[in-house]
C-alpha cells in the first residue's frame, strides 16, 4: 500500500534533497545552488523546502520562498504542494520552474492566488557546454570590482524594470536587490562592457553549482541595441562560465523575444526545454 506524505524538510535531511537536486543539474540550478550554500535551514535558505514523500522515500521537492519552485515535482506531489500553498496564503513574488509542473501548480493555485500580473507561459530553456565558434568574445566584457556598485547598479535596475515590468526598488527602496547585486560582484559572477563610464552591456552568471550555471539578467543599452554586442558579449560571459564556473551553463528566455533566441543560437546555445514563470 503506498503511502505519502508533505513536510518541511528538517536541516538533517540535506543528503536527501540535494540527490534529488541532483537528479537535473541544470533545471534545477537555482535551487541546488542555494540549497548548497544555505542548507536547509528556513531563515539560512530564505524560505522552506517542502518534501513529497512516497513510502518514506523523498521523491520531490518544492522550495517556498521569494518564489515557489517545483523541483522534480510528479503529478501527486505538484498536488499536495498547491494544497499546502493555499493553505498558507501567497508570500511569493512568483511561481517559476519547468514549464509542465508549473503550469499544473498554478491551475490549481489560480482561483485562490489569481489573477496573476503576468503568466509566461512558454520560455525556452537553453544549454551548452562550449561556446560557437563564429561569435568571437567581445574583450572589453570584464567582471565588474567590488567598488564599481554604482556603475553597474543603474544597469540591473532598468534590466529588471524592462523585464519585469516593475521595479526592483519598489518596496524596501531596493535594499534586497541591491544586496543580491552585490552578493554577485563580490563572488565575481556580474560582468559588463563599459565605456566611457556607462554600462552598455551586462550579465551575471546567477545561479552556480559544480554540475551547472545560470546566466541572467542580459541587457544591453537601448542606444547600443541592434550591434551585436548581446552575441560578443554573451559569449565573452559564457567563456568565464565554462572556465571558472561549470562545465554547462543554461539560460532561460521568454519565447516571444525571438531576437535573443536566435542570438543566443549564435553564440551556441540550443533549446532543451522549458520553464514557465508567474508573476504577481
Amino acid at each position: 500500500m503506498l503511502t505519502t506524505t508533505t513536510k518541511v524538510l528538517e536541516p538533517g535531511e540535506l543528503d536527501d534533497a540535494l540527490a534529488v537536486l541532483d537528479r537535473d543539474p541544470v533545471a534545477n540550478a537555482f535551487v541546488a545552488a542555494r540549497v548548497q550554500v544555505a542548507g536547509l535551514d528556513p531563515w539560512r535558505l530564505g524560505g522552506e523546502m517542502w518534501g513529497w514523500y512516497e513510502n518514506g522515500r523523498l521523491e520531490s521537492l518544492c522550495y517556498a520562498g521569494a518564489n515557489l519552485v517545483p523541483v522534480c515535482a510528479t503529478p501527486d506531489a505538484v498536488r499536495a504542494f498547491a494544497e499546502r500553498a493555499r493553505r498558507q496564503g501567497r508570500r511569493c513574488s512568483s511561481i517559476v520552474g519547468p514549464a509542465a509542473p508549473t503550469a499544473e501548480l498554478w491551475s490549481l493555485l489560480e482561483p485562490a492566488w489569481g489573477p496573476a500580473r503576468e503568466v509566461r507561459a512558454h520560455q525556452p530553456l537553453m544549454v551548452t557546454t562550449e561556446p560557437a565558434a563564429e561569435v568571437a568574445p567581445d574583450p572589453y566584457v570584464r567582471r565588474i570590482r567590488k567598488d564599481e556598485m554604482d556603475l553597474i547598479m543603474p544597469a540591473c535596475v532598468a534590466m529588471f524594470t524592462e523585464e519585469v515590468g516593475i521595479s526592483p526598488l519598489a518596496g524596501d527602496g531596493g535594499l534586497l536587490y541591491q544586496a543580491r547585486v552585490a552578493e554577485l560582484v563580490g563572488a565575481g559572477r556580474s560582468f559588463a562592457r563599459v565605456e566611457n563610464g556607462k554600462v552598455v552591456f551586462k550579465a551575471e552568471i546567477g545561479a552556480a553549482t559544480l554540475r551547472a550555471c545560470q546566466i541572467q539578467g542580459v541587457w544591453v543599452a537601448p542606444e547600443y541595441r541592434g550591434k551585436g554586442l548581446s552575441e560578443t558579449g554573451m559569449a565573452a560571459v559564457l567563456r568565464y562560465a565554462l572556465a571558472d564556473v561549470a562545465p554547462i551553463v543554461s539560460l532561460y528566455v521568454n519565447d516571444f523575444n525571438t531576437a535573443a533566441r536566435a542570438a543566443y543560437r549564435r553564440v551556441g546555445f540550443e533549446e532543451v526545454g522549458a520553464f514557465m514563470s508567474v508573476l504577481f
